[in-house]
């Protein structure tokens, strides 16, 4: 799957939904059913840990310099200001058959699952 559609992109918004992430920048949404890594410059931030959600939302308004979607690899999509969300899509790290959604538009009917 292709997901450097979000290059130049900036992240507009970030739901927290019950059980699931979702990432929207301009008219792409990026859904995670999996809560991802955050590698900030100095240290990095996992679910559960303090300043998590901070540490997420503090990167709305930056724009998208890289993104890859390596199936059975990684989803990464790293910002302007080097930080990346990051989510191993290895069959050891995922409980879920599905880990996550894109969808170019952002409508729901476009979304391709990885």
């Amino acid at each position: 799957m292709d997901v450097t559609g979000l290059i130049g992109e900036e992240l507009k918004s970030i739901c927290f939904i019950e059980d699931y992430l979702e990432l929207c920048f301009g008219d792409a949404k990026v859904t995670l059913f999996a809560w991802p890594h955050l590698l900030l410059t100095d240290f990095s931030v996992a679910y559960g840990e303090p300043e998590y959600r901070n540490a997420l939302c503090a990167q709305i308004g930056e724009e998208v310099t890289e993104a890859s979607l390596e199936e059975g690899g990684a989803l990464t999509i790293e910002l302007a200001n080097a930080v990346v969300f990051g989510l191993s899509l290895r069959e050891e790290d995922i409980d879920a058959p599905v880990s996550g959604s894109y969808s170019a538009t952002g409508k729901t009917q476009d979304a391709e699952e990885f």
